[in-house]
């Protein structure tokens, strides 16, 4: 039997003070890949935020990886949010220190101590990316793509059961976009529930999988898509 790990019943999203997405129903099972789709402003990143308690949900019911989106305490936060992975377009790396700094940083604020256990994790998900020399180098040193990748590779480091990226390909272009995109759905066949917010249509079009839409205030269903790919083929020489 299929798994629930996000549960939105007749919830109102809202960007501030205003109403972006009324009545939200969703069941997402744990395992799955879900794009949102729709136009800037149409409430994608706001859907997102509401999954780990950014924006707080004020009307209708949700639940997150058994965590009860309504009745939160503040002590709680932090302890869903280790459990997710979470992909920003404008990456939000530690500009003033190396990748090496920058998650030892996410590691020890979320309560590694051990130095040996730290650097095996780091070490892992270097190699996750296919980034394992990455450590030492700061990160204006490195391409949008390679950021990108180290951007994974830091959402992976608490081993979270979802990854929510908001627009990961805005910033790149088609080639690196798709493997970037190869490397999310390959974290996604290991059993992480992916939920990709996006209105790169192209990308969705490579890599289908389910998909639903923000628009005119609501967030819809649409239809099954193609076939995947061989996600092999997909990818430019070079």
């Amino acid at each position: 039997m299929a798994e629930e790990i996000i549960k939105l019943k007749n919830a109102d999203i809202y960007q501030q003070e205003s109403l972006v997405l009324k009545e939200v129903n969703l069941t997402l099972n744990k395992g799955e890949f879900l794009y949102i789709i729709g136009k800037v402003g149409s409430g994608k990143t706001s859907l997102l935020k509401t999954f780990y308690h950014e924006i707080p949900l004020v009307n209708g019911e949700g639940t997150v990886m058994g965590y009860n989106l309504n009745t939160m305490k503040m002590n709680e936060i932090p302890l869903l949010r280790r459990r997710l992975g979470i992909i920003f377009q404008d990456f939000q790396l530690l500009g003033d220190r190396s990748v090496q700094k920058n998650f030892e940083f996410v590691l020890r604020a979320t309560g590694w101590k051990m130095e040996r256990a730290i650097q095996e994790r780091i070490d892992e998900v270097l190699n996750l990316v296919e980034m394992p020399d990455a450590g030492p180098k700061m990160p204006h040193r490195l391409s949008g793509g390679e950021q990108q990748r180290i951007v994974i590779a830091r959402a992976m480091l608490n081993n979270p059961q979802i990854i929510l990226a908001d627009e990961p390909t805005g910033n790149l272009d088609p080639e690196t976009s798709q493997k970037l995109m190869v490397l999310l759905h390959e974290i996604n066949k290991d059993g992480v529930t992916v939920v990709m917010a996006t209105h790169d249509y192209e990308m969705i079009r490579l890599f289908p999988a389910r998909r639903m839409i923000c628009e005119y205030g609501e967030l819809k269903e649409l239809l099954p898509p193609p076939e995947p790919l061989d996600f092999d083929s997909l990818l430019i020489e070079g």
